[in-house]
């Protein structure tokens, strides 16, 4: 094994730089993993710039970010038992210690014991070194192999793939209604194309290049918030009374407001942006009249393998939200390609140690 990689270290907020650092070596239940593909998301632009250092995220300078990951499996550990070297995997930034209550219920998300590493606890990318490297040390219980059809580039989808089905799984998805998605960033547009393989009619709010993308990937209706004078009615009127589900993928106080006024009476609303702080309003008398179901989601437990079969099987493709690749040495460029959204950028991909696959 190599002693030395590159990796992406966070200095300061807003500040960082690839560098040489040593190749870390896996513990007790870890694997060591070339990372392949990494896809930025949209919390690592807060991570690097500072804005979650109340989260903890990162937990100290320099620090190495990134969670949505696929990559090879190179070396083992002691006590591994699930993978074995070779193996292509993807990866889940949650890593619960297993033992509390709420991992024992399969709800790792919600570990009791975040932020305790010798509890086994890890949440990558953010209080544990993540993927922007080309090697990485994780838990095997934070990987799942990757379907023999299913690239790399693919497999760093997973995450945001989960966290929609997530949303899904919790309000349910009627089959043959309306699922109305507020937002088509990313994860607006997973769901949508995740609610219509699950039988769902899509409802799209949105502006712009974003909204006409949606429109593109085959969203059943598209609303543009800035020519409608009442989205909330538009989308009450295309589904006939309301959506049978509604999910919120914009993050701002509006968005949480309206998606429960558009959900129909029974309806479910699916929350997954994160606001600033506590106090955003909901519209609590729709919510009670209407007796509509509110979920707050956090991350994708349990999600993974069944959003790569579907990607196997042909039923989800996201091959089209990979808008462009950048290799490791390009992060600044890849950031600001993401962050801009130039020339169309929806989901950007990095390379760390280039672009070869080896399916």
């Amino acid at each position: 094994m190599p002693q030395e990689m590159r990796a992406v270290l966070i200095h300061k907020p807003g500040e960082f730089s690839v560098e040489t650092v040593p190749v870390p070596r896996p513990g007790y239940g870890e694997v060591l993993v070339q990372v392949r593909s990494v896809a930025i998301c949209g919390s690592d632009p807060g991570i690097f710039g500072g804005k979650v250092l109340q989260n903890g995220w990162p937990p100290y300078f320099p620090f190495v970010a990134g969670h949505e990951f696929a990559g090879r499996v190179v070396a083992l550990g002691e006590g591994v038992s699930t993978l074995k070297e070779g193996d292509r995997v993807a990866g889940e930034a949650h890593c619960g210690c297993g033992c509390c209550e709420m991992c024992k219920k399969g709800f790792y998300n919600l570990c009791l014991q975040y932020g305790n590493h010798a509890a086994g606890h890890h949440h990558y990318g953010h209080n544990t070194p993540g993927c922007y490297a080309q090697y990485q040390v994780y838990s095997q219980k934070a990987l799942t192999l990757l379907p023999e059809n299913v690239s790399y580039d693919q497999g760093a989808m997973a995450d945001t793939a989960g966290i929609a089905y997530n949303a899904l799984r919790l309000t349910g998805v009627e089959p043959g209604g309306w699922t109305a998605v507020i937002g088509p960033g990313p994860m607006g547009i997973m769901a949508m194309r995740l609610a219509q393989a699950m039988g769902s009619k899509t409802a799209v709010i949105g502006r712009g290049a974003r909204l006409a993308l949606a429109g593109r990937m085959g969203a059943s209706a598209l609303i543009d918030f800035e020519r409608v004078s009442d989205p909330v009615e538009e989308v009450r009127r295309i589904t006939g009374g309301g959506a049978h589900q509604v999910i919120e993928a914009a993050g701002s106080g509006n968005a949480y407001y309206e998606a429960v006024q558009m959900a129909r009476k029974g309806g479910r609303v699916a929350l997954v942006s994160i606001p600033a702080q506590d106090g955003q309003q909901a519209a609590l008398k729709s919510l009670i009249m209407n007796q509509i179901t509110l979920h707050g989601v956090r991350a994708n437990p349990n999600c993974s393998k069944t959003v790569l079969d579907m990607m196997s099987q042909g039923i989800l493709d996201v091959d089209q939200m990979i808008t462009h690749h950048f290799p490791l040495e390009e992060i600044h460029e890849a950031f600001d390609t993401f962050i801009q959204r130039k020339n169309g950028a929806l989901k950007v991909v990095v390379h760390p140690n280039g672009e070869k696959e080896d399916l």
